[in-house]
């Protein structure tokens, strides 16, 4: 596996691979690789001749008060789980190669990026938006690898490639979950025991919601009545690359979001 930190020497050893036809597949993340990172890397393996995987925790999608300084790294350990993955070329640039001095472009996303995740955190989108631009120019993929777990987040970066008429086709995949149905997310590693048997309600919650949903009761209420004593930011039905029930809550001091698209099994 080849490790680039720069724009020009990750432009460089990808050269060849392009010039021969190769089919390069893309997984951005912000790292502390999990098992939903993992599947989107061996989907990428699967589906392509290049698998690339960048490690950048982007500062620009990070409002004030949140938790970017504490946010969890450890290059290393992702790197040498990459390399185990057979991925080719690991991308881990600094802040300043992705936004050297003078940087002033953004993409804004319009109302999509604002509802929801986009209300909670004004100027996340924007973030997500320009990184994943900027990463897509840089690596030139034929596919990027996006997890569900990550809704507003896929359906938002696909609103972007069409409306920009970028060369790459998004691959949503399904989210990963540990056994008792929690989706993995980075930042899971911050709730304690008692916290974390008080978000796996949130999956039972959606699930039961879709049911009702399907039963043709009202999935909001039945999703909001599960949730009873815990701080919830928003459940409701959006349009998330389809109809989907999503919802928000904290736990102690973790934010925790998840969905279900009510036309899939809710699993």
């Amino acid at each position: 596996m080849k490790l680039t930190r720069t724009v020009a020497e990750t432009r460089e050893a990808l050269e060849a691979p392009r010039d021969a036809g190769e089919r390069i597949g893309l997984v951005p993340t912000m790292g502390a690789f999990h098992e939903g990172h993992l599947s989107l890397i061996r989907a990428a393996r699967a589906e392509s001749e290049r698998a690339v995987v960048s490690l950048f925790v982007n500062p620009t999608q990070f409002g004030t008060g949140e938790d970017l300084d504490r946010y969890p790294r450890d290059e290393a350990r992702d790197a040498a789980v990459a390399e185990a993955e057979g991925v080719d070329l690991l991308f881990a640039p600094s802040a300043a190669e992705i936004y050297p001095p003078g940087f002033d472009t953004w993409i804004e996303v319009g109302e999509l990026g604002e509802i929801l995740e986009g209300a909670a955190r004004p100027g996340h989108f924007r973030g997500v938006a320009t990184v994943c631009c900027k990463l897509f120019e840089v690596i030139q993929p034929a596919l990027a690898y996006f997890g569900r777990k990550d809704a507003q987040q896929v359906a938002v970066v696909k609103q972007v490639v069409r409306d920009l008429a970028l060369p790459l086709e998004i691959r949503a995949m399904p989210t990963v979950r540990d056994g008792g149905g929690l989706a993995l997310s980075s930042r899971n590693r911050y709730l304690s025991a008692v916290d974390r048997e008080e978000a796996l309600k949130l999956p039972l919650a959606l699930a039961a919601g879709v049911k009702a949903y399907r039963d043709g009761r009202d999935a909001v209420s039945v999703a909001c009545e599960l949730l009873k004593g815990i701080d919830v930011d928003y459940v409701t039905i959006a349009d998330l690359d389809g109809p989907t029930l999503a919802a928000a809550v904290r736990i102690g001091s973790v934010r925790l979001i998840d969905n279900l698209r009510l036309e899939e099994e809710a699993t």
